[in-house]
């Protein structure tokens, strides 16, 4: 059991729900029969974007017959550019379901603003909160009644006292369903989209009772470093991670650089297994058919 430091408690006193000693054994969030946060070992994969049915349903497969567990993809894209692909929307939102009857794998996609949330919870079934959205307080408050659980990143400039604070707004509106992600920050490094800091992983853990997942895809940029950084994550101690896979990551619409296709895709879930058997950690076990909804244990 991790416990956390009374110094470390005595730095973020603001912190009443997400701190380790509010449940010292450690929150395991329960969809579709998939544990998050317990002993085992999560793989989130899916592409950055749903482009359409074809791509959707091919990358589903391949992923779920290589050890995935949960399906990402997102249908609301927030872009850099006005001008890029901003994803198919509600469209995009029935090609995950319908992957998600055909696979039987969780689906996780990404909520942009509070006025979206009714329509993305009536298909997901974890509600993202990315990078850019940590601190748009009306939206976390909004997904915090939801009850849906939700997958919430990291700012690319946030501390780990700020990224705690955003929890505590959704778990304070009721939600405790709430899963860390570690995505890479912003530093001086010009190399890499961002610099993945796998120091978060065992701080988080130490401060907090939350789950920690690790995105190596959007906190690398290359997709030829996110296998290493996959296994270093799950070295490191973190409880999954999420990573983009693409049929054609050459076309892809969105961030096609750092996906994985689906070969390398299965060869880097088999290295996380043996990292995981290395560290006395296994893979969870699959959705099961039939099961639905989400509970904290």
């Amino acid at each position: 059991m991790i416990v956390a430091s009374e110094s470390a408690v005595r730095q973020y006193p603001e912190l009443r729900l997400t701190r380790r000693s509010a449940r010292p054994e450690g929150t395991v969030v329960t969809v579709r029969g998939v544990e998050i946060g317990g002993p085992g070992i999560v793989i989130v994969a899916g592409p950055c974007a749903v482009e359409s049915e074809p791509q959707l349903l091919a990358t589903a497969r391949a992923v779920k017959a290589s050890g995935a567990h949960i399906l990402r993809g997102g249908a609301f894209k927030p872009r850099t550019s006005p001008y890029s692909f901003q994803g198919l929307k509600e469209e995009g939102l029935r090609l995950l379901a319908q992957a998600r009857a055909e696979t039987g794998l969780p689906i996780v996609t990404e909520v942009l603003d509070a006025r979206h949330l009714e329509l993305v919870a009536t298909y997901a079934d974890i509600l993202q909160v990315g990078s850019r959205n940590m601190q748009n307080f009306m939206l976390l408050q909004e997904v915090g009644r939801s009850r849906v659980p939700v997958l919430l990143k990291r700012g690319m400039s946030a501390t780990l006292e700020e990224y705690l604070n955003a929890a505590e707004y959704v778990m304070s509106n009721g939600n405790p369903n709430v899963i860390l992600c570690e995505r890479g920050i912003r530093t001086f490094e010009p190399s890499m989209q961002n610099t993945l800091d796998l120091n978060a992983v065992p701080m988080l853990q130490r401060l907090s009772h939350l789950p920690v997942i690790v995105d190596p895809s959007h906190g690398t940029g290359h997709a030829w470093m996110v296998p290493r950084l996959a296994c270093a994550a799950v070295a490191a101690g973190a409880d999954g991670v999420m990573v983009e896979v693409h049929v054609d990551p050459a076309n892809a619409l969105s961030d096609g650089q750092h996906a994985l296709t689906p070969d390398e895709f299965a060869a880097m879930a088999g290295q996380i297994a043996a990292v995981g058997r290395a560290i006395g950690r296994s893979m969870v076990a699959s959705a099961r058919a039939g099961d639905s909804g989400a509970e904290v244990a």
